[in-house]
């Protein structure tokens, strides 16, 4: 197993130096910051003063291994606006990203999955279509949608969660987390429920076709020959087998929903990093913008490791495979 981590560590540092060519070379064509920062009625002298105390006076590719050397060290410049370290802004906002996506994915597995078994084992039954139409139904519907109908109806007209913000927070080793206390855990049913519907009704299908595949296999057949319970056929023998493809969409999906869970953050006022990426755009906030997009791709690259990992655990077939 060393091995195949380190291989795949090296890629991850291949695909990150790319990455942060593109990201830095996209970003750079990308309207001019001096614009946004300079008064109306500055003169092209202090134009070009804020350029050179930027770097933007420099060339462009020893601006690119300027900012690659201080990437290595976790510095992306400070923000243009507010003047503190990119990184921190991010950092600071981070913790409420995580909770919302690791709350969300989990709600999506709790119920996915069980529902997604049961239209598997009782594929014509009028429950496992009415699941099936649901999930269509789940994953169809644009997010913003969803989350503006879920305001509409829990906040406006029930009035039972509040319709946007986090609420307070209370500290959790480093982190700041709203989930422990009674009116945070309310600002986050909407949008967790908002992000759990599309990623919900994918982890049905998904489980569903799983199950469907393997009902047939020898070792299912086996297995009740030998007079196992249901319950021990399906939890053991059944649910170990189509782990692994929940495994890779569910954290394939986990990872979008942090790196992309811009259009909730937005609809809701949730204060995490899709919502600071969309403010950095659009005040041409270039340090930020690129802190953002480097820390989402370092953690998407150990993201797709990690489950790599957990092929290995779930299937031995995928350990022999490697070493051979």
């Amino acid at each position: 197993m060393l091995p195949t981590i380190i291989r795949r560590l090296l890629q991850t540092a291949l695909v990150v130096l790319v990455m942060s060519a593109l990201v830095f070379a996209g970003l750079y064509l990308v309207g001019d910051p001096v614009s946004m920062l300079a008064s109306p009625e500055a003169t092209d002298a202090e134009r070009e003063l804020i350029r050179q105390s930027l770097g933007l006076d420099l060339p462009l590719w020893q601006q690119y291994f300027i900012f690659l050397g201080k990437a290595a060290q976790l510095d992306f410049g400070n923000s243009f606006l507010t003047g503190e370290p990119a990184m921190q802004l991010i950092l600071e906002r981070m913790p409420a990203t995580l909770e919302l996506a690791t709350l969300a994915m989990l709600c999506s597995m709790l119920v996915g999955v069980p529902l997604g078994v049961y239209a598997g084992l009782k594929p014509q039954g009028a429950g496992a279509r009415s699941i099936m139409a649901g999930s269509v139904l789940g994953f169809s519907l644009p997010n913003f949608w969803v989350g503006l109908m879920l305001i509409m109806l829990f906040a406006v007209m029930l009035g039972w969660f509040p319709a946007g913000g986090r609420g307070p927070v209370q500290w959790v080793g480093p982190f700041q987390l709203s989930v422990f206390n009674w009116q945070g855990l309310q600002s986050l049913v909407l949008p967790v429920a908002t992000i759990a519907t599309a990623k919900g009704a994918l982890i049905i299908r998904v489980t569903r076709a799983a199950t469907r595949e393997c009902l047939p296999q020898d070792y299912i057949k086996y297995a009740r020959a030998k007079g196992l319970t249901r319950r021990r056929v399906l939890g053991v023998h059944l649910l170990k087998n189509i782990l692994i493809p929940i495994v890779t969409i569910g954290g394939l999906e986990y990872g979008q929903v942090i790196a992309f869970a811009v259009v909730t953050e937005t609809v809701f006022s949730w204060p995490g990093m899709g919502k600071l990426l969309i403010d950095s755009i659009i005040t041409l906030d270039r340090p930020v913008v690129v802190a953002y997009l480097m820390l989402t791709v370092v953690f998407l690259a150990l993201l797709n490791l990690a489950v790599d990992i957990a092929y290995t655990i779930l299937d031995p077939r995928v350990r022999i495979g490697a070493a051979a």
